[in-house]
């Protein structure tokens, strides 16, 4: 495991998911700067974040536990979208854009669990 996080497709994917995220929840209410933007975006940071401790483990298996980890807050951050489209935060559009950027995180994700074994 020499070679760096950054060099993962998955991380550097996930980190600009996160920046999408951040610029979207700038215009949601700001009553709910701590319920939905705060969970919306501990999720999404939550993602690269993931990666990149796993990847600084020293073992496969403590990093497959990460990478699905990461996997664990995707779902949850699309699931928050889907809330936000709900509540009118999100226009269909965004919401879709976002929705094509997880999916295809999420085979990254699944890609690098399965190259582990």
């Amino acid at each position: 495991m020499t070679q760096s996080f950054r060099n993962l497709v998955a991380w550097q994917k996930s980190k600009d998911l996160v920046r999408e995220v951040y610029v979207l929840t700038k215009s949601f209410p700001k009553d709910g700067l701590y319920g939905l933007t705060s969970q919306i975006r501990r999720a999404a940071i939550s993602i690269p974040s993931n990666v990149a401790e796993g990847k600084g483990r020293s073992a496969d298996r403590d990093f497959k536990h990460f990478l699905m980890q990461a996997r664990g807050s995707l779902y949850e951050l699309e699931n928050q979208l889907e809330i936000a489209h709900d509540l009118e935060y999100v226009r269909p559009a965004q919401l879709q854009i976002l929705l094509r950027q997880c999916n295809e995180l999420g085979r990254l994700l699944n890609a690098l669990i399965n190259s582990l074994g």
